[in-house]
């Protein structure tokens, strides 16, 4: 099956279930945590544009927003559902973003647009082919000396997430982000430099972060 005609997979895989999405985000995956983690890591200065890549029902674009209130933020989804909610959720909020419905896999960007692009556990939602194309596609997206910020499923680095781990193997795809192939695959879409700079255990399985920067031209 080519990318094209792929099945786009909703939050939770049924689209009766995205209403639960934020619940099972807060108290089943230390959601705060990892979220003001990955904030921290970006290290977002004033006016630079952010996207936040597969942003579901806004709550990194808006704690990005919030904490970063010069920054231009953009949200980006597939899930027209989602969107909806991430909306109200900004409505009234004091910020601004603005949001695009789109797939990651072809962003309806220009070349060297943003400084920043977040990614919080959308990677796992796409097959192999699409997490490569949707690398390159944010490799082309960011303007040189940009990063990308993952946090998303990754490899096991206790005997408790092994296990945990054996079971989200088969949810969605995630087997080759639990087989720890995101950094090879940054690699190979461009990024100069790739790290796993942390990693987290949850009651849904193993997370990790991960940084990425699109070569300076200079350099």
């Amino acid at each position: 099956m080519t990318n094209q005609t792929a099945p786009y997979i909703p939050a939770l895989r049924f689209d009766w279930l995205t209403p639960l999405y934020d619940p099972v985000l807060k108290w089943g995956m230390q959601e705060d945590r990892f979220k003001q983690q990955l904030i921290a890591q970006a290290a977002i200065d004033p006016h630079m544009r952010v996207l936040d890549l597969g942003c579901g029902t806004g709550t990194l674009t808006l704690l990005l927003a919030q904490t970063h209130p010069q920054a231009r933020l953009h949200g980006l989804d597939g899930d027209s559902a989602v969107l909806d909610i991430a909306v109200a959720k900004a409505r009234g909020s004091g910020v601004e973003i603005t949001w695009t419905q789109g797939l990651s896999f072809s962003l309806p960007y220009l070349d060297n647009t943003f400084q920043r692009v977040t990614a919080s556990l959308m990677l796992h939602h796409l097959n192999r082919e699409q997490k490569r194309r949707t690398l390159r596609e944010v490799w082309r997206v960011l303007s040189p000396g940009g990063e990308l910020h993952i946090v998303d499923f990754g490899p096991p680095h206790t005997p408790l997430t092994f296990w945990v781990s054996r079971i989200t193997r088969h949810l969605e795809e995630t087997a080759d982000n639990l087989d720890g192939l995101l950094p090879a695959f940054l690699a190979e879409s461009g990024f100069a430099e790739t790290a796993e700079t942390d990693h987290l255990t949850t009651f849904v399985g193993p997370l990790s972060l991960y940084r990425a920067v699109k070569a300076d031209r200079a350099g």
